[in-house]
This record gives structure tokens, C-alpha cells and sequence, in this order.
């Protein structure tokens, strides 16, 4: 893969949300901040994302796979060896009561919530790539899910 590329991997995945496969509308709809336990929750989905990152990009693979929003574990990607670290900026972090991923018939169970976040695209410790934009997360039964970014174009 190519740098060019995987600059292109970066705006797709972050510009759809962190969400490539299964974007929803641009501008984020509905407001408040999300209850303090939620909150946390989503904080603690970071931590972990990051977590993972940092041992490798089949750890982060795993980890993808097993947040994964369960309405939506059929538009899942493998992002190969490239391995993100995202840092949210959780001051940003409110609920997002109209969006659904692009395409779906419906929105995600649970609490939808969008927050700005920085982006960094990492292959071997070399930076690839940075990006600020907007991630949805989603809070189901007390755990967080995401939405898997996938390579495009």
C-alpha cells in the first residue's frame, strides 16, 4: 500500500466518522452530553482502542472485531498491518439521536454519541498519516461499540 494510499485509507475512514464501510450524515444531529457513566464508557473504549494499538496491528484487528457494533458485524475490514491511535477530544462528546450508518435501514441500538477526535495512521512506528475528525461510538447494555474503518477507493 501506498502512502498516497493510505492518506486516501485516512480521509475516507475519518471523514465517514471512522467508519468507512458504513457512514452516516456529515453533521452530527440531536445534542447533550452524554451522562457521566457513559461518558466514562466511551473514555474507557479509547483507552482500550489505544491499548491495542500499541501491541500491534493483530491485537487492534482483534479488538475492532470484538467492538464492533453488533447490529453491524457484517461490515467489518482488515486494515492489514496499518495500526491507528485515536485521541478524543471527550469535551466534544454528545449524543447523536438522528444519525444511522449510510445504507442502514435503521439506527444502531443504544446510545449514539459523536465526538472530535485526532487520528494517527501508523505502519512499522512510521507516521502515515494524521487526521482530526468526528468518530460515532455507541453504548449498549453498559459496554461501548464503534464502527470499524475500512480502506476505500
Amino acid at each position: 500500500m501506498t502512502v498516497r494510499r493510505v492518506v486516501v485509507v485516512a480521509l475516507a475512514a475519518l471523514s465517514a466518522g471512522c467508519a468507512a464501510t458504513v457512514p452516516g450524515r456529515a453533521l452530527p444531529v440531536g445534542g447533550g452530553s452524554a451522562p457521566s457513566q457513559e461518558r466514562e464508557i466511551v473514555s474507557q473504549y479509547f483507552t482500550d482502542f489505544n491499548e491495542a494499538a500499541a501491541e500491534g496491528a493483530g491485537t487492534q484487528r482483534d479488538f475492532l472485531r470484538r467492538t464492533q457494533h453488533p447490529d453491524f458485524t457484517d461490515r467489518t475490514c482488515e486494515l492489514g498491518d496499518l495500526v491507528l491511535t485515536i485521541e478524543p477530544a471527550l469535551s466534544t462528546l454528545r449524543a447523536d439521536t438522528k444519525w444511522k450508518p449510510e445504507k442502514a435501514t435503521s439506527r444502531p441500538r443504544g446510545s449514539v454519541y459523536v465526538v472530535g477526535v485526532s487520528v494517527r495512521i501508523r505502519r512499522d512506528n512510521a507516521t502515515l498519516a494524521e487526521q482530526i475528525a468526528s468518530q460515532r461510538v455507541v453504548v449498549l447494555d453498559g459496554r461501548a461499540y464503534g464502527f470499524a474503518p475500512c480502506p476505500t477507493g
